[in-house]
């Protein structure tokens, strides 16, 4: 499997080359989003992993809408030291499959980039559908059989980010790293609460029964694809 790490930290790069090439990967490391592009029109890769902080004024989200616009699918992991939710969220919107805060484990990285192999490069329309609702992250709109459904920002990542994983059982452990911040200290039911407001909302709109409870484990986005 061919992959390119898009990294101006040499020793980050170095680091990351030397694991992904003892797990198997063949590995092509560039400094810069010039290089990306370079290489991206020259060699057909399985994956990206791109730091979002890159040199000489152009950052990893722009790169990565860059590659979006020019419709190359590539599955893209953004690698970050910013953990906040906006910055999940930019980077998401800019194209992204998935996001990794520094620091992190090695097997996690390995294990997101085989999920992101299994999901393929299909091609991934800048709003996201589902049936009758609609999500455009970009406009930061919800609509549901062309109705505007209004949610809060904490309410609109939430539901980004289920989504992105229609059908798939997302743990309450899961939903809370990635719809708030990793440093969250707050109510441990702060998943359940805003699930909650969300149903109520979707509801309203007329778009009811959308969000599954799966006992025990956490909740599922019923896939209508």
């Amino acid at each position: 499997m061919k992959l390119l790490i898009i990294e101006d930290d040499t020793r980050m790069a170095a680091l990351l080359r030397r694991g992904l090439e003892q797990d198997g990967w063949a590995v092509d490391v560039v400094a810069d989003a010039t290089g990306a592009r370079h290489a991206v029109h020259s060699t057909p890769y399985d994956a990206v992993v791109c730091d979002v902080g890159l040199p000489n004024g152009e950052s990893g989200f722009d790169w990565c809408r860059w590659l979006r616009s020019e419709e190359r699918w590539t599955p893209v992991l953004m690698l970050t030291a910013r953990t906040g939710v906006q910055d999940r969220v930019t980077g998401l919107d800019s194209g992204a499959d998935d996001y990794l805060g520094k620091p992190f484990a090695f097997n996690e990285l390995t294990a997101r980039l085989r999920a992101l192999l299994r999901r393929g490069d299909t091609e991934r329309p800048a709003a996201l559908r589902n049936g009758d609702i609609v999500l455009d992250p970009a406009a930061h709109q919800v609509r549901w059989r062309d109705r505007p459904v209004p949610l809060s920002p904490k309410e609109f990542a939430l539901l980004d980010y289920f989504m992105r994983r229609p059908g798939d059982v997302l743990r309450r452990s899961e939903i809370l790293d990635h719809v708030w911040d990793y440093a969250y200290d707050g109510t441990s039911n702060v998943v359940d609460v805003y699930v909650r407001y969300l149903r109520e909302r979707l509801s309203a709109a007329g778009a009811s029964e959308l969000i599954e409870t799966v006992r025990g484990v956490g909740y599922r986005l019923v896939s209508h694809e």
